[in-house]
Parts: C-alpha cells; structure tokens; sequence
C-alpha cells in the first residue's frame, strides 16, 4: 500500500528506520516494514542520478516505465515500483521491441525502483538506486492475460524441474533469445539467475562470452534480476566490483551445488551494523 500522505521525518528518525544493509547487495532477500521511501508518490525533480548502490542508494529524476509499450507489459503497478535511470527504463523498451520483432510477444517487467529509489516496504533489499529491474522469463501473449495471471500471491512458473538442477519444458528458445539479448545490452552489469539455470547454460551455450554477466543466486528461476552499470551522469553512483571476465562456469559454479552452498548457515543474534546512507538521499528524504 502507498498512502496519498506522508509524515515528516527528522533526520534521525531517517537514520534509525532508511539505513540500509549491504550484507545481501543485489540479492532480492525479503525485508519487511513500511520505509519513508515507500510513501512517496512522486520523483524527484533534476537531472537523472543514480546514488549510492542497489541496496543503499536513491534515485532522483527518475523515469516511469509506461504500464504497456512495444513487446512488455509492467504489472503489479500497483506497488508504485515501476520508475527508474532513464538508462533502465530504455534497456527495458529495447528488449520489449526486440521481442514484439522476433515473436509479438509480450515481456513481463516486475519491479524496477520507487519514484525516488530507496528501501522498499518488502520483497527487496536492493531495487534501491533505479539501475535494476526484475524481468519474469514467462511470456505473454496479451497485457490483460499478464495482469489478470500475476496476481500479488502468485508468481509466474520456475524455469526449473522440482529438484532446480535442470530446466523444464517451459524454457525454450523465447527465454534463451531473452536472457542472452539482456545479458548482450552494454548497458547491464550483471543478471542474477538461479544456479540451475547458468549451469544449463553453460552446458548447451558453450561458455559464451555473455554467459559471464549471469550471477548465480538463489530463487531467480522464475525471472531474472537485471542490473546496468552506473551511467556517466551519476558519479555519486556506487558501482560492483566488476565481473569477472571468465565464463564463471568452472568451479565457482560447482560450488553452488556443493555441501557448503547447501548446508544451512549459522546467524548470529546480534544484527550486523548497518552503512549510513548517501548524504544526496538523506537530503532527497528529508525534503518531506
């Protein structure tokens, strides 16, 4: 929910409730409890900039994605996440017009970022400075089809068989056209896909240069978390360690289906302390 009003916030109160982990950057984990962030209604007016990184940042002068465009349908616009870097929000409109050239079809573009970036209320740690966005790799054939079958309580079908080793017969050559035309686009850093998924890759793709921008992460198999670079125009932009140049089919990925990737974690009592927030989105946030 998104209520039309939004309180004042001192700036420690910000402190205490926007402060942001980066133990998970760009891991999708789910946090709850409503943020300032998540109330604002509107972007913020200037130039577009990205600030801070995914999952401690802020965007201003953002741009909203249309709820329908060329090959890609936006849904669940009603969590008011669908702005982000103009750069985000073209690579998006590109691979749309790719699809509706290759096949009619209709990508399914989850959430990018709020109207001004930051914490959101659940489903993300990172979404938070504009340059990423969830791409499901189900296509649809109609935008009301996709609206009407992705409801809040229901995500679109696992590219995976039940054991998340191997895919299943709903990828095809529509998800592999996809996936490799985002991980091609000079504009995306990385893609965040389930192991199983790179590992299916590697093995039918040939250790392809592209294959090099898909991350291992858990989830993810239903759809693809896209990351872009940090544009030119946004120097307070924190960007990733680069990826490396290699494939990333050898041994760092077997170790995702080792013992230690599988074994269950300890975790401590005490929450690890978190960063203080770009000094550009502690001002953005306190404008209200």
């Amino acid at each position: 929910m998104h209520p039309s009003s939004f309180r004042r916030f001192r700036p420690k109160t910000f402190a205490a409730t926007v402060i942001l982990s980066t133990a998970l950057a760009g891991s999708g984990a789910l946090i709850a409890g409503e943020t300032p962030w998540s109330r604002i209604q509107t972007v913020s007016v200037g130039a577009p900039a990205a600030i801070g990184g995914p999952s401690n940042g802020c965007i201003v002068g953002a741009d909203a994605l249309p709820a329908v465009g060329p090959g890609f349908v936006s849904i669940r616009r009603h969590r008011n996440r669908f702005y982000g870097h103009p750069r985000t929000v073209d690579m998006v409109r590109q691979l749309g017009e790719a699809m509706d050239r290759r096949n009619g079809k209709l990508i399914m573009v989850g959430d990018l970022a709020q109207p001004r970036g930051g914490r959101m209320s659940s489903s993300h740690v990172s979404h938070q400075n504009g340059l990423d966005v969830d791409i499901w790799m189900t296509l649809a054939d109609s935008a009301a089809t996709a609206v009407r079958s992705t409801p809040e309580e229901r995500d679109p079908p696992s590219m995976l068989g039940a054991n998340k080793l191997r895919l299943n017969d709903r990828w095809g050559p529509d998800q592999l056209f996809l996936i490799k035309a985002a991980a091609e686009h000079p504009a995306v850093d990385r893609i965040l896909v389930n192991p199983g998924i790179k590992r299916a890759l590697c093995q039918s793709e040939n250790n392809a240069a592209w294959l090099r921008k898909l991350r291992p992460w858990w989830g993810h198999d239903a759809h693809m978390h896209v990351r872009l670079k940090c544009p030119k125009d946004s120097p307070s932009c924190r960007q990733q360690s680069p990826v490396p140049m290699s494939s990333g089919c050898g041994s760092e990925l077997a170790w995702w289906f080792g013992l230690e990737a599988n074994s269950p974690k300890k975790t401590s009592a005490k929450p690890a302390p978190r960063p203080d927030p770009p000094a550009a989105c502690r001002n953005l946030i306190a404008q209200f």
